[in-house]
């Protein structure tokens, strides 16, 4: 079936229904296209290297990286530079091509794992193997459920992978996977079942990534973080890759240039590695979707290591530098050289001859809760939750987005009750992270665990309390689960808690999209998976 542009990987998706003319994100159809292709190849791939294991065959780790960061460059606002995703097909044809001339059994690949073509029969291609060539709808939902689980987990591993940390059989795992949504012979209830096998890996891709930060960086600890502004030239530094602003700060020293976070990367503050940069400035602005205005005002370069960068105005285009998996058509892309370093002299050039940021708040944001930091003080959360005096742990974590509708969070937060702590994660927390909601017993009322990445400590934290609590089932805990989600991490997210059994999970603002009314039900009878309506009945529901 021949479709031109569809996308609903999203939650800010046209009409909660599909982007099909341009993305809400600004993805024009030809991008969207050149993604669609990526995937499809990229699943081939997956065909023959899942093939090649059969044969016990290994799989080089450079192949390993190479899928992971095909996955990662379709993700929701990485990529918008079709030339740059077109090269990304090419390499992964001659790098297929090369792996198939080494299989013994080349029989019942699927037809992927056999396509090379031309550029000239990219877009010919593309407009056949999108979203909507998958005819049943129900088919179509759960393939896409798991490929935008895949794309988060893909995330998760580049991360870790950049630090040196692999491992074999989560790689294994979802080339497997990418496989096997290539086989129209898989039932409803085959898919179902990958499904809640993509959340058992995405479970050990997130200890993966949380051990790598850790044993790299420290575990995050208790850290008031400045929102204002310093004196001189800055690079703002957004999304979420640490070695990349590990390797900023490096070489800025001594140049008297300062370092910010923006967005995802404030949890940054809180390892103790990187505490020893006396440059490293402090958080400027709020959530990737205000970044039009905040990147306009902060003068100075802006360095987007992942996902999040928003196509840029004009005014500040060439202050815009990308890296890894992202893109901008008109920005200047740094490319890693083969021992993984990358040369950040240009930006930090552009960035002596540009004013100071200039200030857009004053005062402190607080964080640094991740599971050690809250095992630390365990014994205190303990006594407060049996002295009554923490009624309820509301689990806050997700994406924050431009939709109105997302007010809803903030007032939630503001309307909750005085006991009860909310736990997050990502950049949703700007939606309440700065009102100032006070303490229980000197255990802040918002408990930051850090980026959408680190949604794992809350997990952690959650298994910690059912064990000294002496629960069977985590469900027993006074926890209650609002999520806000926007891409394909939170996907990730959501089916790892699936697969620790939480239950009774609420997303919003809406439900994605990309589940079928089918699948959507099997979610909410199986897993208690719901959707917000008002403040007032949700605490009600949630808090009781």
């Amino acid at each position: 079936m021949e479709n031109k542009m569809f996308c609903y990987q999203c939650q800010e998706t046209a009409g909660c229904k599909g982007c099909t003319q341009i993305g809400v994100c600004g993805k024009k159809p030809e991008v969207a296209a050149m993604q669609d292709l990526l995937i499809y190849v990229t699943k081939g791939l997956s065909a023959v290297t899942t093939r090649l294991r059969a044969e016990g065959k290994p799989v080089d780790s450079k192949v390993n990286y190479l899928i992971t960061i095909n996955l990662f460059i379709t993700i929701t606002n990485a990529n918008f530079d079709e030339q740059a995703i077109m090269a990304r097909v090419k390499e992964t044809l001659a790098v297929k091509q090369e792996l198939l001339a080494g299989l013994a059994d080349r029989e019942n690949l699927p037809a992927a794992a056999l396509w090379n073509d031309t550029e000239d029969g990219f877009a010919a291609k593309a407009a056949k193997v999108g979203v909507l060539a998958t005819e049943n709808e129900d088919i179509r939902s759960l393939r896409e459920l798991i490929t935008y689980g895949l794309k988060g987990l893909a995330a998760y591993q580049k991360h870790a992978n950049v630090l040196g940390y692999e491992n074999e059989a989560i790689d294994a795992f979802l080339q497997s996977a990418l496989g096997r949504l290539l086989d129209d012979s898989l039932t409803g209830d085959d898919l179902t079942a990958l499904t809640l096998e993509t959340g058992k890996w995405g479970v050990d891709g997130m200890a993966l990534l949380d051990k790598a930060n850790t044993e790299t960086y420290g575990n995050p600890e208790l850290t008031k973080v400045e929102l204002g502004v310093r004196k001189n030239p800055g690079i703002l530094i957004s999304g979420h890759d640490l070695k990349d602003l590990e390797m900023l700060l490096e070489q800025t020293q001594g140049t008297g240039v300062d370092v910010y976070t923006h967005g995802e990367m404030l949890p940054a503050h809180y390892y103790p590695k990187f505490k020893k940069y006396t440059n490293f400035a402090g958080n400027y602005g709020n959530a990737w979707w205000k970044q039009k205005e905040e990147f306009e005002a902060f003068n100075g370069p802006i360095l987007m290591t992942t996902n999040c960068v928003v196509p840029p105005k004009a005014s500040y285009q060439e202050r815009l530098f990308t890296t890894g998996a992202t893109g901008v058509p008109g920005c200047q892309h740094i490319e890693a050289k083969a021992d993984g370093t990358k040369d950040f002299s240009a930006i930090i050039e552009l960035a002596k001859k540009c004013a100071a940021p200039t200030e857009l708040e004053q005062g402190q944001i607080v964080g640094g809760f991740a599971h050690e930091q809250v095992f630390a003080v365990a014994d205190k959360v303990v006594d407060a939750v049996k002295s009554g005096a923490i009624k309820k742990f509301v689990v806050m974590a997700g994406c924050d987005g431009r939709m109105k509708s997302r007010d809803y969070y903030a007032e939630f937060a503001k309307a909750l009750p005085q006991d009860t702590v909310i736990l997050t994660a990502g950049c949703a927390k700007y939606k309440y992270i700065k009102l100032n909601l006070g303490d229980i017993g000197g255990i802040p009322r918002v408990l930051d665990a850090g980026q959408c990445n680190d949604s794992y400590s809350l997990a952690l934290i959650a298994l910690k309390l059912k064990e000294v609590f002496g629960l069977e089932d985590v469900n027993e805990l006074p926890i209650a689960y609002n999520i806000a989600w926007y891409e394909q991490k939170a996907v990730i997210v959501l089916l790892a808690l699936l697969h620790l059994g939480v239950k009774n999970i609420h997303l919003g603002p809406t439900l994605p999209a990309f589940l079928s009314p089918n699948v959507a039900k099997v979610l909410v009878e199986n897993f208690g998976i719901g959707t917000i309506s008002t403040v007032e009945e949700d605490i009600k529901k949630m808090i009781g």
